[in-house]
């Protein structure tokens, strides 16, 4: 048995700062739609999502909501899988940036970097975008602001690590050059080209050493593994980069990294860079789609312009979304979504050309044949009019699946059935069954309408595989597989169908108008309130002193200082307190004290606090600071007390 070709597809790494919208889930749902295509096609495809949880907006945002960066990615990450659960997305791997793995995966490729030559420590000046997690010069921003996004940045100058982008130039105008087919819709390269690569690429920031949320750069333990590096090696560590090789090389390259338009330079320029001097063969494609805007402007919860798909999947089932997701909306461009058009598409494709096929084609075998599916023996030219066009579907429906032009593909589909309504119309089986000398011609019709289903049927598999069962079991025939609808036919004589209840019931709009958005107005209700319980929990609140008591707080005297040997940042003390030993103590106060100026001094320890490794010295204890302003001093003794003095 010959072995299924294997086919990676990849989601962006989500980052999850805030609940995913309609326009957040559009690539997951793609991705889902093509894995599903692929694996009915013969490949062994394998679908990688994750969340990308380090750096400084995470960082802020969790202190904002008055919690840990971890406690707060925990969160999002778990919701988002309950999310990608609702909208039955079968992907393989969900990778989170804050694994273990994955974090030893990161230091392994920031050190073959350094070590071949491409990553130099330096020092960057210029105006950093947080929410874009982007550094800019001043000559790229516009106004002032982020060109990205248009908000306000931040002048700074850091120590930094930078990767070599520069060397890259030219390979990666080869690329753009020899393979056209890397980088679609095609006119994003024009892009790509006009705007970075002819201008000249910089060198690249790759680390940050002003926050700590991050991976640690393994030689240099001040410094953080910046985003690009961190995130986009996701796609590595999803399939086993580090730990697991015959499953790296099973499935890298990527057949495709599905993206969206806002970070195609970081998949087309960055990430093949890192993948070359990595000697890493390349994706076979990126493909950046558009946004999903609403009223025409780009979703946002700051704008309240959010249309959540839980309330869409709860009203009107899953497979309705994905299908008019991927019928709406042209995958390369921007699309416009309206809760109007969606019920005005909802009704005419799926209540009255779908629906309404399947209805009429099971009432009438019913009607006429006791729900038995009969061949008949007699033909005419509406028949072979049919019949071509559903050969003619699959064709035409795989090629289009296959250049990511999935409206167009569901129109082809659409086609068909609208054709199918139409024979009804010519053969007018009604009046066929007034005459029993029509039998067979009248049986002929009637197989040829449920074979034709049955083939629809297969078609849609890939973005509705619920309505392909429940249609399916109505007409009384099994899954034959994907391919089988390329041959017309195979429904079996014998079969027996069931009307059962509508495949799709006809909305009311107004109506249902009302109902989605006050649905979805209480989803982003719930979740407002959730986050202002959550900040309201985090608030200061008085503590009883029997809850200070539990505090030890002792006098210290210093009577050794010097600087840590693995860290910028930290002196290392001994501090007698009164004990037969003295105690071991860290903190990172080397920027406001010199060793050798803290000799001697009372200073006031956390005596009870638990110990803890910092940069692989264990700390028994703690140093208390006052600090306002980015000035800060050790809190002491006004008199010379003994060691271990009570401070109460």
């Amino acid at each position: 048995m010959t072995e299924k070709k294997a086919y990676y597809i990849t989601t962006p790494i989500y980052y999850p700062n805030s609940n995913l919208h309609i326009g957040n889930t559009y690539t997951s749902v793609i991705a889902d739609v093509l894995k599903r295509y692929k694996n009915l096609k013969g490949f062994d495809a394998y679908l990688t999502t994750g969340t990308d949880e380090h750096g400084q907006k995470i960082m802020r945002t969790a202190l904002d909501a008055g919690t840990s960066p971890q406690k707060f990615v925990d969160i999002i990450a778990e919701e988002t899988k309950e999310l990608w659960k609702k909208l039955e997305i079968d992907y393989d791997t969900f990778i989170r940036s804050t694994e273990d793995q994955h974090e030893k995966d990161v230091a392994e490729i920031f050190t073959k970097l350094y070590e071949k030559g491409d990553i130099y420590k330096g020092e960057y000046k210029g105006y950093y975008c947080t929410p874009c997690e982007t550094f800019w010069t001043e000559s790229q921003l516009e106004d002032g602001h982020c060109p990205d996004c248009g908000r306000e940045v931040e002048y700074q100058e850091e120590e930094t690590y930078f990767f070599r982008l520069s060397k890259y130039t030219d390979r990666l105008k080869e690329l753009f050059k020899e393979h056209p087919e890397f980088l679609e819709p095609q006119f994003r390269q024009k892009e790509m080209l006009n705007n970075f690569i002819d201008k000249g690429l910089s060198d690249l920031s790759v680390t940050r050493n002003s926050f700590d949320w991050g991976v640690d750069v393994p030689f240099d333990n001040e410094h953080v593994v910046y985003v690009w590096i961190d995130a986009l090696s996701c796609y590595l560590s999803a399939i086993g980069y580090g730990d697991d090789k015959a499953k790296f090389e099973r499935y890298w390259p990527a057949g495709v990294h599905l993206i969206g338009k806002d970070i195609v330079r970081f998949h087309t320029i960055i990430w093949p860079a890192l993948l070359m001097a990595l000697d890493l063969p390349l994706p076979e494609k990126v493909f950046a789609h558009g946004w999903i805007l609403f009223d025409n402007d780009k979703m946002s919860k700051s704008k309240g312009n959010i249309m959540y798909p839980e309330p869409l999947v709860d009203l009107y089932g899953v497979d309705a979304l994905k299908f008019y997701m991927l019928r709406e909306f042209n995958f390369g461009s921007d699309g416009n979504f309206s809760a109007r058009k969606y019920m005005e598409r909802y009704n005419s494709d799926l209540v009255n050309d779908l629906g309404n096929l399947v209805s009429r084609t099971t009432s009438m075998i019913a009607k006429y044949n006791g729900g038995e599916v009969r061949k008949g023996t007699v033909s005419d030219s509406f028949d072979d009019e049919l019949i071509t066009l559903a050969e003619e579907t699959y064709t035409k429906f795989n090629k289009l699946m296959d250049e990511f032009n999935f409206n167009a593909a569901l129109e082809a589909v659409w086609t068909l059935i609208r054709r199918a309504n139409k024979y009804v119309d010519e053969t007018e089986p009604w009046i066929l069954g007034r005459d029993e000398a029509n039998k067979e011609r009248l049986d002929r019709v009637l197989y040829n309408l449920a074979e034709t289903i049955r083939i629809v049927a297969q078609l849609i598999e890939p973005v509705m595989k619920n309505t392909t069962a429940t249609i399916l079991e109505k007409i009384g025939t099994d899954n034959k597989g994907f391919e089988s609808a390329g041959e017309f036919g195979l429904l079996e004589e014998g079969a027996r169908v069931s009307k059962g209840a509508n495949l799709f019931d006809r909305l009311d709009i107004d109506k249902e108008l009302v109902k989605l958005h006050e649905a979805n107005g209480a989803l982003i209700e719930k979740r407002l309130n959730k986050n202002k319980k959550e900040d309201e929990e985090s608030k200061e609140e008085y503590i009883d002193f029997e809850d200070f008591t539990k505090v030890d707080l002792v006098v210290g005297k210093i009577l050794e200082a010097k600087e840590h040997p693995n860290a910028d940042k930290l002196l290392v003390f001994k501090v007698d307190i009164g004990e037969d030993e003295p105690r071991t103590i860290v903190s990172g106060i080397k920027k406001w004290y010199a060793p050798e100026d803290l000799l001697g001094k009372n200073v006031i320890v956390v005596r009870n606090l638990a110990p803890r490794k910092m940069r692989g010295i264990e700390s028994q204890g703690m140093l208390l600071a006052a600090d306002f302003d980015d000035d800060l001093s050790l809190l002491s003794t006004l008199e010379d007390l003994k060691p271990g003095a009570k401070v109460s």
